[in-house]
């Protein structure tokens, strides 16, 4: 079947959509399209289109400000988003990745911003759902869809039956540990929702080697290879590292470094076998 598409593909007749859709399913060894893993269903957006949507001139200035630091471009390349994508962004915040998300996988797409909800205890201000619905009010990324729910449960049971193909969680997983999350049931509750060959993608400030995530609270920092046994503890396999955030010369002793230096940080991409 290999020697046949490659022939297809340098033949002067293309085969139709449906034959190469075919050929993919025998490839995979499904046989049905609701069988193929998640990374089959469509290619992953170009460079080019990833430049694109950095340099979208709609996009906040407060999104653009944060850039040089969140390096958008290397970690849309790394994720592999593709268009009509369904994602979840944990702990959204105020919608960065969310909306970089949103605009990788088109209208056709959709991305849930999960926010949990908040203690009455912390002083008012703007939710991460209602930053997240000032963002959908651009049509450019109205696919996004506000979410609030516990960590434990982060994904609406209706969401979950379908499936996603993709989860992130940026920068924020080392909170987990001082807001006493039950991680091991979220990740569970990730785990069970993504398709066979969905990803989940994490990203956070290095801590030191031991620390586990005993500095969350403090340096705000969580320890690499702790975090890989608790999502691995879940059933995912660690699929890709990117190095691109990465500053070995940080000592990782401190909540930021000096002004002179970057935090070291990491990114993770696991995969639902």
């Amino acid at each position: 079947m290999t020697n046949s598409l490659v022939a297809a593909a340098g033949s002067s007749k293309a085969p139709s959509r449906l034959a190469m859709i075919a050929m993919v399913l025998a490839l995979s060894g499904c046989t049905s399209l609701a069988e193929a893993p998640a990374a089959a269903a469509a290619a992953e957006i170009s460079k080019e289109r990833i430049g694109e949507i950095v340099a979208s001139p709609d996009r906040s200035a407060a999104d653009r400000a944060n850039d040089g630091r969140r390096k958008p471009a290397a970690v849309l390349a790394f994720i592999g988003v593709r268009p009509g994508m369904v994602a979840l962004d944990l702990s959204a915040g105020a919608g960065y990745t969310t909306e970089l998300i949103a605009r990788a996988v088109g209208p056709n797409g959709r991305v849930y911003g999960q926010s949990a909800p908040r203690p009455a205890s912390v002083p008012p201000r703007p939710t991460s759902a209602q930053l997240l619905a000032d963002r959908a009010r651009n049509p450019v990324v109205a696919n996004i869809v506000p979410v609030l729910r516990r960590f434990e449960e982060p994904i609406p049971p209706e969401v979950a039956r379908a499936g996603l193909d993709l989860v992130t969680l940026m920068f924020n997983y080392h909170d987990l540990g001082h807001l006493q999350v039950d991680r091991a049931q979220m990740n569970s509750a990730v785990f069970a929702a993504l398709k066979p060959g969905g990803f989940y993608v994490i990203a956070d400030h290095s801590g030191r080697p031991g620390t586990g995530i005993g500095e969350s609270g403090t340096l705000h920092r969580i320890e690499e290879a702790f975090l890989r046994r608790e999502v691995e503890a879940a059933g995912f396999k660690l699929a890709a590292s990117g190095d691109f955030l990465r500053n070995p010369a940080d000592p990782r002793d401190r909540e930021r470094p000096e002004a002179s230096q970057a935090k070291d940080e990491f990114i993770l991409k696991f995969v639902k076998p």
